[in-house]
Formats: structure tokens, C-alpha cells, sequence
């Protein structure tokens, strides 16, 4: 566990923009947003593991791995959804 990873980023001298990780507009608006000329950008993409896909949302185990086909008809049709 990194702790506070905010006040971590922000204690090194980042600026930080924390977004839902899972809405573009989010990251896109990240990406583009100013930032005091010198000073990194950092931003922190809060997500979840698998979103939306039923039997990979929240499992570790999924990190990595590639489903196959019957799995991967049922993931994308989920995402549709």
C-alpha cells in the first residue's frame, strides 16, 4: 500500500490532477489543463480492475491475461451494454 500517494505527489512538488480513470472527458481534460511552467504534471488515474466486465471487474488474478474467445465475446458485449 503507497499511503497517501496525493499528498506524496504533491509533497515532491507535482502538480496533481486526480480524475475517474474510467471517463475520457476526465483524461482528456487532465492532459490539457495548465500547469505552472516548470513544474511536472502528475496525473492520478483512480480505476478499477476489469471495469464492466462481469468476471475480470476487481480480480487480480486478470492482470495480464489474455481471455479467449467464448470470454472475450462476453466481455465486449458487457462493454456494450
Amino acid at each position: 500500500y503507497l499511503g497517501d500517494l496525493p499528498a506524496k505527489v504533491r509533497a515532491i512538488g507535482f502538480d496533481l490532477y486526480e480524475i475517474n480513470g474510467h471517463e475520457l472527458d476526465a483524461i482528456e481534460k487532465a492532459l490539457a489543463a495548465p500547469h505552472t511552467p516548470g513544474v511536472p504534471k502528475c496525473i492520478l488515474a483512480h480505476t478499477v480492475k476489469g471495469k464492466g466486465v462481469s468476471f475480470m471487474e476487481n480480480q487480480v488474478g486478470w492482470h495480464g491475461k489474455a481471455p479467449n474467445a467464448e470470454q472475450r465475446q462476453q466481455a465486449l458485449q458487457e462493454l456494450e451494454d
